[in-house]
């Protein structure tokens, strides 16, 4: 493999952190092919993990460096709906097409008509706004029209020691009752770092809870960095949690009645995933997550599997140097794709709809560092055939498809933007 060359660029988190690494390598390079013999040809990922396959043939994947200045597509105007939003994290569409909007110093905001309501919906618990840390990720119930309940994802504590939780509370006219906490992290951790904290719901009526690992160096828990953490598999730090709606543990958890691994872990290795996106059409689960300095990924998803974060990496050390010696190992599942320097992703769709038919099945990543969208084209194999950027011009925090058939985009700012992406004449 070529040598790589160290690269600063500030990283994209809530609190921005240094982010960024080596040189970019040219976007057909590839590394050693995983060991994971389920991934297969038109391999699909189903609602708990499983892979079905269309053909028998096994595949080889590879990962392969992705683009962060790959070049402008023009296809779409950005057209600003709304200002006014301080640091938005994640947004919701009631059924009615009414948004909900959380803003991470701990308030949700409604938005009707492409109108602002100028008060916050009442009743949302306090919440840590320390750094990375706040009101963060905001999901609907897949039958909300029968219950009205909404989940949220934010943090608890204190700097000194906090968690992760998300709590459920029913939606009325003013806003939120009976607000209930279904799940906490396992482990306190200090400092503001590293949430993770995207919620999405299977169609199995199952949540997934993307947690964080801790933060960074010299951050340490039980002797040893923090981020060992997402290889401990007792702790919900570094993993992806499975649910149901009321936050017991599903029976048929990856790891349910194994004694060295906490039964809400679905799969784990993973340093800091703020984006989480299904793909209703093939069942495929997709993350986007953090590298430290470059190395930032986009990994396909499935129960059980380990993603191997922080034994192989293609991130470097903030301070310089390698984390691990190296990018893939036997039983490690490797990432699709890439990114050094870092784009720091927040926010993933993908895209199903009529509005822009051209991109029918392609994922958008957003950006913090990188201020834009990239649109990814990806293979039946799951490999790159097409890359583009569209630049937003703020660090984009998230992205979704609207029920108008539309792609949405929120930007991480005190002055934050609520965006639309209009296809050009």
């Amino acid at each position: 493999m070529r040598s790589l060359a160290v690269v600063l660029v500030l990283m994209g988190c809530a609190a921005p952190e240094p982010n960024g690494g080596k040189a970019v390598m040219d976007s057909t390079a590839t590394h050693s092919a995983t060991t994971d013999s389920t991934n297969t040809d038109n391999a699909s990922v189903g609602a708990n993990g499983e892979v079905g396959n269309t053909e028998t043939r096994a595949v080889t994947p590879i990962t392969v460096a992705a683009n962060p200045d790959a070049p402008v597509d023009s296809s779409v105007q950005v057209v600003t709906v709304l200002e006014g939003l301080e640091h938005p994290w994640g947004m919701a569409w009631l059924p009615d097409g009414t948004m909900l909007i959380t803003e991470r110093p701990g308030r949700v905001r409604r938005v009707r008509d492409g109108v602002l309501d100028p008060e916050p919906l009442a009743g949302v618990a306090p919440v840590l706004a320390e750094r990375q840390g706040g009101l963060l990720d905001i999901a609907l119930h897949p039958q909300f029209e029968d219950n009205r309940w909404v989940y949220l994802a934010y943090a608890h504590g204190t700097a000194a020691a906090n968690r992760l939780r998300v709590a459920r509370a029913r939606l009325e006219d003013q806003g939120f009752v009976d607000w209930t906490v279904i799940f906490e992290t396992n482990r306190d951790k200090p400092q503001g770092q590293h949430f993770g904290s995207r919620l999405l719901w299977l169609p199995d009526g199952t949540l997934l809870v993307a947690v964080g690992d801790g933060g960074n160096p010299p951050l340490r828990l039980d002797g040893e960095l923090i981020r060992h953490q997402a290889q401990n598999r007792q702790s919900h730090l570094g993993s992806i949690v499975r649910l149901k709606d009321d936050g017991t543990i599903p029976s048929d958890n990856p790891f349910v009645g194994e004694a060295d691994t906490d039964p809400a872990i679905w799969s784990y290795g993973h340093r800091n995933i703020q984006a989480l996106a299904l793909d209703a059409a093939t069942g495929q689960i997709w993350s986007t997550e953090h590298g430290s300095r470059g190395g930032d990924e986009l990994n396909r998803l499935k129960a059980g599997a380990n993603y191997g974060w922080p034994l192989v990496t293609y991130s470097e050390e903030y301070s310089g140097g390698p984390i691990s010696d190296a990018v893939s190992r036997p039983g490690l599942v490797d990432p699709i794709l890439y990114w050094t320097p870092a784009i720091a992703p927040s926010g993933l769709a993908v895209y199903r709809g009529d509005r822009y038919p051209q991109w029918q099945g392609q994922l958008f990543a957003g950006g913090l560092v990188a201020q834009a969208l990239l649109r990814l084209e990806l293979d039946d194999q799951g490999q790159l055939v097409n890359e583009a950027r569209i630049p937003i011009g703020q660090r984009v925090r998230d992205v979704r498809q609207g029920p108008d058939g539309l792609l949405y985009v929120l930007t991480d700012a005190p002055n934050g933007r609520l965006i639309r992406l209009d296809p050009n004449p």
